[in-house]
């Protein structure tokens, strides 16, 4: 198994769609571009945001295990991927690549 890589590389703040749809709130999202993280052996990081494992880990996971390319070529690096968490209000896009 390998380790990978996890970086928020952008985080959007949609303060109009939070304005019209979203119940005030006292805590958002902790994460900051730049932030990294290492997942050894396919698992979720310390520290990392619940709710954005459960859209990378399949992906985490197989970088893990040495495979990559996913859909066909769609990333220059073929054992990486972009993704982004499911929050519709401030989503943050993390680059998950395999290192060595």
């Amino acid at each position: 198994m390998k380790k990978v890589k996890i970086t928020a590389l952008r985080k959007a703040d949609y303060k109009d769609l939070q304005a019209l749809l979203e119940n005030p709130i006292e805590h958002t999202c902790d994460v900051c571009e730049g932030m990294t993280w290492t997942s050894v052996d396919g698992r979720q990081p310390d520290g990392l945001c619940p709710e954005a494992w459960k859209t990378m880990r399949e992906y985490v996971e197989a970088l893990a295990r040495g495979e990559g390319n996913f859909f066909d070529g769609w990333m220059k690096n073929p054992y990486s991927a972009l993704l982004s968490c499911n929050d519709g209000f401030r989503p943050v896009s993390f680059l998950i690549e395999a290192l060595d």
